[in-house]
């Protein structure tokens, strides 16, 4: 593939994505129950709350109580998607994923919006960079970074069939779509765009479409 041939399609918020995927696999599966912390409009939670009232859950300001109700849930078959912004998804309650989630491989989805430093006006407290990290030392946790709206959505769905804790993570920003509309998404699976002998440059979440901006420059520079 040439990387030229990766063209938009328009744009949109990947936090969308995943407040259409979980409604998608919602309908497909009675199981999934969807838990947040005070932040139903920022997780574009709108619709599922709408069809699925009764599997809403909202805990409010409370996201160590959010991971252990999580946690719980999963006892009794449930698949919850436990939602809010990634700082509070990760380093406030670290804790209690640590604990009720990872150590006894308990079947939560974290689904974690407004990622790294995306909420800028925010300022620092609403502000992560190092939740990958976080995330991806606990044992058996799989962690997730998608880079549009429609992997988003492709990978909400998919975490649903996947028997383990996972750390999905997106952002609020409107970004360029370019990926497959209805794409199957693959856990583990690096996706290669562009094949070259001079320069290789990996990345996630947002940043993939930033690198393919790099490398058409690299490109046209011979690189």
């Amino acid at each position: 593939m040439n990387l030229k041939d990766i063209q938009p399609t328009g744009k949109k918020d990947t936090r969308s994505g995943f407040g259409d995927g979980i409604v998608e696999a919602a309908r497909k599966n009675k199981n999934i129950v969807a838990l947040t912390a005070d932040l139903a409009g920022s997780l574009k939670l709108q619709q599922f709350i709408k069809e699925f009232p009764e599997r809403f859950v909202q805990i409010g300001i409370a996201e160590a109580n959010m991971m252990g109700i999580s946690a719980g849930l999963t006892i009794g078959g449930k698949i919850p998607y436990a939602t809010t912004f990634a700082n509070f998804a990760t380093g406030r309650v670290y804790d209690q994923i640590r604990q009720s989630i990872a150590y006894s491989g308990k079947n939560v989805k974290i689904c974690a919006s407004h990622a790294g430093v995306t909420l800028g006006e925010d300022g620092a407290t609403h502000q992560i960079l190092e939740d990958i990290g976080l995330m991806k030392m606990l044992p058996g946790m799989t962690v997730i970074n998608t880079c549009d709206y429609n992997q988003t959505k492709a990978a909400t769905i998919a975490i649903a069939d996947y028997e383990g804790p996972v750390y999905l993570r997106f952002g609020r920003p409107v970004i360029p779509v370019f990926t497959g509309e209805n794409q199957t998404f693959e856990i583990g699976k690096a996706w290669m765009i562009n094949e070259g002998k001079d320069v290789t440059v990996i990345a996630t979440g947002h940043l993939v479409w930033e690198a393919i901006k790099a490398g058409e420059i690299l490109e046209e520079q011979g690189i």
